[in-house]
């Protein structure tokens, strides 16, 4: 019955850093958003995310042990070379936070790394030979 998914809304923390970190780590672009709300929209051509920036002053670190929701946001590359190169281009970022670097999923052939961009969401980028 459907078909897809269209994009995913993630709220950050600060919107500035997050745009930043897509578009200059890993070659997003802008092609929307609302000044007023406020947030970006961005693809990197085949997906499409719209970063809509918190209102609250106060607010909980995500924790994906207890927080209803998003857990991570996995994106895929096409080789193990390309992961290591995104890997290298975001590990150093301002604001990210490693979790691990360039490893086996399990037992592999699956291969990933886990970061914390600047906004605060928990990201996976992968690369599956299968």
């Amino acid at each position: 019955m459907t078909k897809g998914i269209d994009h995913i809304g993630l709220t950050v923390r600060d919107l500035a850093a997050s745009k930043a970190f897509f578009e200059g780590a890993l070659g997003w672009e802008q092609f929307g958003g609302n000044p007023d709300y406020p947030s970006a929209y961005l693809t990197d051509g085949s997906s499409k995310l719209t970063l809509w920036e918190r209102k609250a002053e106060i607010f909980n670190e995500f924790d994906r042990h207890s927080n209803v929701g998003l857990h991570h946001l996995a994106l895929k590359v096409s080789s193990s070379d390309e992961l290591n190169t995104v890997f290298k281009a975001v590990q150093n970022w301002p604001g990210v936070k490693v979790e691990f670097a360039p490893e086996f999923s399990g037992k592999g052939p699956k291969e990933h790394f886990m970061v914390n961009e600047p906004g605060g969401t928990r990201l996976e980028v992968s690369f599956d030979p299968r």
